[in-house]
């Protein structure tokens, strides 16, 4: 069957609230170049960064909690400035439709990539783009990916929904846990839990042999203990000082000087978000006597996803799926991924 002339999906317009989603069913299906692969989405998850990069929370204007943001934005995008409309979906599992040029992917192949690309350059060896921001993304029935992005899964045993629930989470998590060198033997702490990103991170950090604990609500810790927790913190506990080898925190906000008093001296901490508000406050001799490293986290090396990778072929991994919905309720979606009522993943079907 012929690839169609114009594809279904969501533009997002400008920075706002949900009206800023539109629904159309005459966006032009891209043509691969060189390089390139035109990939049919199966599924693609929903994950914080939509939300965040909808609403410009990243525009350094913003203080404000994820579900505080009420002021209007301009450069909101991870890189500044994004290019409307722009098809958001950073988490992508599909079929290869069609190949450019020197492109070894075969039609039909399934395939999933990371939400950050590297792009090192000069002077920036960790430079990036992200899918869904700099350029467009998985909320469509066809998205266009460089082919030195892709990543072949035909060989896992998780659906395509499972695999369309990995790449941020669980590529975040990765990352996190392999900056603050996560082993075998540690003790380690996970904020945000019972989120995407928190149960990847407890998951991976047990299956490299560490004893987690996580912070969540008590109606949600036996999902987190389900993912291999040891143990569960209520999200306003005191949290017992220099506990654990490393923190990896997706939260931030007034929590924030407990987490650090939480690492061993020596320890590490780890951050990629800030839903709780991104603005703390830290007694730097909190850090510097006790000889904390603080790591911010948001590049990804080609080998952390490639790991990840190896893992879903070999299903060693898992993600939990709490709900599906159909591309066009994203709005649904969106407003039930950040009532954080549901653990683990939502995921949306073309």
């Amino acid at each position: 069957m012929a690839t169609p002339k114009t594809m279904s999906g969501v533009y997002l317009t400008r920075h706002g609230g949900p009206e800023v989603l539109e629904w159309r069913d005459d966006i032009p299906v891209p043509t691969p170049g060189p390089g390139q692969v035109l990939v049919k989405v199966a599924a693609a998850g929903v994950n914080n960064t939509d939300i965040n990069t909808r609403i410009g929370w990243y525009s350094s204007d913003v203080t404000a909690a994820t579900d505080a943001v009420e002021q209007d934005v301009e450069a909101g995008g991870w890189g500044g400035a994004l290019a409307f409309p722009r098809i958001q979906g950073g988490d992508l599992c599909g079929m290869v439709e069609a190949v450019g040029p020197g492109v070894s992917f075969n039609p039909g192949q399934r395939v999933t990539c990371p939400i950050n690309l590297p792009r090192p350059r000069p002077g920036n060896p960790q430079g990036f783009i992200a899918l869904g921001s700099e350029i467009d993304g998985a909320f469509a029935q066809y998205c266009l990916v460089e082919a030195n992005d892709l990543y072949d899964v035909s060989a896992s045993p998780l659906t395509d929904i499972e695999i369309a629930a990995i790449p941020c989470a669980f590529g975040t998590a990765e990352n996190l846990l392999t900056r603050a060198g996560v082993t075998a033997g540690h003790k380690v702490l996970v904020t945000g839990a019972s989120g995407g990103v928190g149960l990847a991170a407890v998951q991976l950090a047990a299956l490299r042999g560490a004893a987690v604990w996580g912070v969540t609500s008590s109606t949600k810790a036996d999902f987190v203990i389900g993912q291999g927790a040891t143990d569960t913190f209520a999200r306003d506990a005191n949290l017992p000082k220099e506990m654990f080898d490393v923190v990896i925190d997706v939260v931030g906000g007034p929590a924030w000087p407990g987490l650090i008093r939480a690492v061993k001296p020596g320890g590490h901490y780890a951050v990629s978000g800030a839903i709780a508000g991104p603005i703390v406050e830290a007694d730097l001799r909190e850090i510097y006597l006790r000889d904390i490293t603080i790591h911010g986290c948001t590049h990804q090396a080609y080998e952390v996803f490639g790991r990840l990778v190896g893992m879903m072929n070999e299903g060693q991994i898992k993600p939990l799926i709490s709900k599906t919905y159909p591309l066009n309720e994203i709005a649904k979606a969106q407003e039930d991924f950040q009532s954080k009522a549901l653990a683990g993943k939502l995921v949306l079907i073309p």
